[in-house]
């Protein structure tokens, strides 16, 4: 399980930036850093400090991921033939508890991880309780039966503050999702500008 469950507001506001798009998010009320110091003029961040921040921000989006974690999935999309900023998103989006956030059965990509850890999920009717499994095109991710009325889901199926992408097809009645696709960087519903392409450059600089 992530170890920023309880803190995961601490990423928006270290980031400067509401990086989920919730309405609680604190970046909405000030967009200052943490801490006693968080309110100082920023000093303009170098080309290093700019791809660290954007690695920073697209591991935290995905439930702050480790760095070890994190390394795995982009030398995965560095081996594969084609754009590696492109690869790497689709390898995130692959990931379990990441459908299971984007058909929107949880409210946040945190419980999400919880959720699957904790036995709620079957992909191709059995049950999946890691939350890096790689999803498949044409595979079916499904809440189970017993959980369904669990006050999380219900909470999550009514928020409109998040549309369900178009490579998912998603049956709220059944709660069913069926994974389409990977998608591109365009396809998916970032709130917030994602650069996967610093990603790149900084890890082939360190």
């Amino acid at each position: 399980m992530t170890k920023r469950t309880s803190a995961k507001y601490k990423i928006d506001r270290r980031m400067g930036e509401n990086i989920w798009g919730r309405a609680k998010s604190p970046v909405n009320k000030r967009e200052y850093g943490p801490g006693q110091h968080g309110q100082r003029r920023k000093n303009k961040l170098s080309d290093f400090g700019t791809q660290l921040r954007a690695k920073q921000k697209l591991k935290g989006y995905y439930g702050d991921l480790t760095e070890k974690q994190f390394r795995k999935i982009f030398a995965e999309a560095e081996r594969v033939q084609g754009d590696t900023g492109e690869m790497l998103i689709g390898l995130l989006e692959r990931r379990l508890d990441a459908v299971v956030y984007r058909a929107k059965f949880v409210p946040t990509i945190f419980a999400a991880r919880q959720f699957v850890n904790h036995g709620h999920v079957t992909v191709n009717g059995k049950r999946v309780n890691i939350a890096s499994y790689r999803v498949k095109e044409g595979d079916v991710v499904a809440v189970r039966d017993r959980s369904k009325q669990l006050a999380i889901v219900l909470e999550a199926v009514g928020l409109a503050e998040r549309d369900v992408p178009d490579y998912l097809e998603v049956d709220h009645s059944k709660m069913t999702a069926t994974f389409v696709r990977a998608p591109g960087l365009s396809d998916v519903p970032y709130p917030v500008h994602m650069e996967p392409n610093l990603v790149v450059e900084y890890y082939a600089k360190n």
